[in-house]
């Protein structure tokens, strides 16, 4: 039986949101597993195109998952697999764009789901949904699976669950075989920081500017921090596995880490002295503990994420130091910034005039 390596090569894919943390390096590791062609469909708005892998088996479009004529000409090149990572990003844009969510998030996806039935021969869809949101701040842990909430508390948590129920219309209505993964805190490589990103590569930015790293409450709350290699690893398994077709499932470490651990050891790694500062905790950030079960994962893919968390920081940090010139120039923390970060961001300025 083919390998989950072997399977792409000569194959034709299309990766929304290539162009992102995820997208990029799934990009790179199907290319290099023999793709004749992967196809990258992102429109810059959370990516920089300096980080899309310069590889002669790679296309890049440059266009959106709501434009009809974008998606008819990445379409046009036949994909037989399909990733769709594009999304509009994430939690805290979604409170302060909540319509602009909907329309890429839910109406984008629809649209991907729609051309991809017309087209035909397509061997899998892996629709990228997010273990963050489905669950609510409810949920017993570790997470599973047949767990979902009704209670969510943002719109890009909405649109991660909508798009799974799409999915699953048009598996059962039109036998579009799909498979739902649901990332739990991604991290790594590829992710440049800014007013709407994760928190680590937040924390890293400013912990080798040297300022201090802000905390929302007492950094007692836990994440499910997953390296994004083991994330791109368990994709490949997803386009792969046959047992997959129409199941969710998700994809972390399975370890809880603090988000106070989480900030002491990057400045750590990183050499920062300026330590830690606290800061209210957001309104929308109801989850106090994230750990989540990967048994199916094992059981449908063969997942085993390896990355040891301090290690997945170390290659995130190395990449930061490779990279610094651009990630310096393209962090962006403007005015009209959201809430979460505007006040810190003021208070570091006014400390250094």
């Amino acid at each position: 039986m083919t390998n989950h390596i072997d399977l792409y090569e000569g194959q034709i894919i299309l990766v929304t949101g290539g162009a992102g943390a995820i997208g990029s390096n799934l990009s790179r590791s199907l290319a290099e597993a023999g793709a004749a062609k992967v196809i990258i469909l992102d429109d810059l708005s959370a990516s920089y195109k300096w980080n899309i892998p310069n590889l002669p088996n790679v296309l890049f479009v440059e266009g959106s998952i709501t434009n009809d004529i974008d998606l008819k000409r990445v379409f046009h090149e036949k994909p037989t697999y399909i990733f769709h990572l594009a999304a509009f990003f994430a939690n805290q844009n979604s409170v302060d764009y909540p319509e602009k969510d909907l329309l890429v998030s839910q109406l984008g996806t629809i649209k991907m789901l729609e051309h991809a039935v017309l087209q035909g021969g397509v061997k899998r869809f892996v629709y990228a949904g997010s273990g963050c949101a489905i669950y609510g701040s409810q949920a017993p842990l570790p997470l599973k699976e047949e767990f979902i909430s009704m209670h969510l508390s943002t719109p890009y948590q909405i649109s991660k669950m909508a798009g799974e129920l799409y999915c699953n219309f048009y598996w059962h209505h039109y036998g579009l075989p799909i498979v739902k993964t649901r990332f739990f805190n991604s991290y790594g490589p590829g992710e440049v920081p800014g007013q709407y990103r994760n928190v680590i590569p937040n924390f890293i930015y400013w912990a080798m500017k040297g300022q201090p790293l802000p905390i929302t409450g007492e950094g007692k709350m836990t994440r499910d921090f997953t390296y994004v290699m083991d994330i791109v690893d368990a994709l490949l398994r997803a386009g792969w596995s046959e047992k997959a077709i129409g199941e969710e499932m998700n994809i972390a470490s399975a370890r809880e880490i603090e988000i106070v651990e989480l900030a002491e050891t990057i400045n750590r790694l990183t050499g920062n002295k300026a330590g830690l500062t606290y800061t209210d905790r957001r309104k929308w950030d109801t989850k106090s503990r994230l750990l989540a079960s990967i048994d199916k994962a094992k059981d449908l893919l063969g997942y085993d994420p390896l990355t040891t968390f301090e290690d997945g920081l170390e290659q995130t940090i190395q990449w930061f130091r490779d990279n610094w010139n651009s990630i310096n120039r393209d962090a962006e923390f403007p005015p009209g910034m959201s809430s979460a970060v505007k006040n810190y961001v003021l208070q570091q300025e006014e400390e250094q005039a």
